[in-house]
């Protein structure tokens, strides 16, 4: 079950006919308080969240669900701006989406984010095996691969070993390849949100991931700092 948050009436619409040739049932809140009423009775399989919503911003929606609930979240934004997106994902969003979109990317964003909750992605039908170039418990971005269940990783074909940290680290970037993910971010998932120790710890950790992943570690070209916010991965640096 698809939870869509949205109040624009037009695109409230087009989601109900596409999604349900999609195979998805479709639920509907208007606006942020409804949605935040409402949660627990529809418990959705995902939710699509508006970031500009009546009486609680998407931003608020998300902070709450997160309090309690692991459900995928994407959020739909009609700025294009990078720092829109990082206040999606540093309130604990897996993915967003900017307006105007096509119905297949966003079909395959949520089928990707259900896969990656096992239990979610059995209770709706899906089969990770069936998606074309998907692995169960492998996430993917470029010439890098992690394997989440054996906790291995290769690049190019040949296998790195890494400490749980830049093993947790490298799998946050990997999964939002292309995404910016900034600083508070990266440490409030990877070291949790009671961390007090000194930032540079992330630093330390990504100047050690480079030197693993990158071909010239001084010039990189899969992570890369986004100047004043924090990082990236970038999936297509291998092509």
């Amino acid at each position: 079950m698809v939870f869509v948050v949205e109040d624009e009436d037009s695109f409230v619409e087009a989601l109900k006919i596409g999604l349900g040739r999609e195979g998805f049932e479709v639920v509907v809140a208007r606006d942020g308080q409804e949605a935040l009423d409402r949660f627990a009775e529809v418990r959705p399989d995902v939710v699509l969240l508006d970031v500009m919503l009546p009486r609680r911003s998407g931003v608020d929606v998300c902070r709450e669900i997160r309090r309690h609930s692991a459900v995928p979240i994407i959020m739909v934004t009609a700025k294009s701006s990078e720092i829109d997106t990082v206040v999606g994902l540093e309130v604990g969003a897996d993915d967003y989406v900017t307006k105007p979109y096509r119905l297949r990317e966003l079909v395959a964003r949520m089928r990707a984010v259900m896969r990656r909750m096992p239990a979610v992605g059995a209770a709706a039908g899906l089969d990770p095996a069936a998606e074309p170039g998907a692995v169960p418990g492998v996430v993917q971005a470029g010439a890098v691969v992690i394997d989440l269940e054996r906790h291995e990783v290769t690049v190019r074909g040949q296998p790195l070993r890494l400490p749980l940290k830049e093993f947790e680290l490298l799998t946050l970037l990997v999964r939002h390849a292309g995404r910016v993910l900034t600083r508070e971010v990266l440490i409030d998932r990877v070291w949790g949100m009671d961390y007090v120790g000194d930032t540079k710890t992330l630093d330390v950790h990504i100047k050690r991931l480079r030197a693993k992943v990158e071909l010239d570690p001084a010039a990189p070209v899969r992570i890369v700092t986004v100047r004043g916010l924090g990082y990236k991965f970038m999936a297509d640096a291998d092509a």
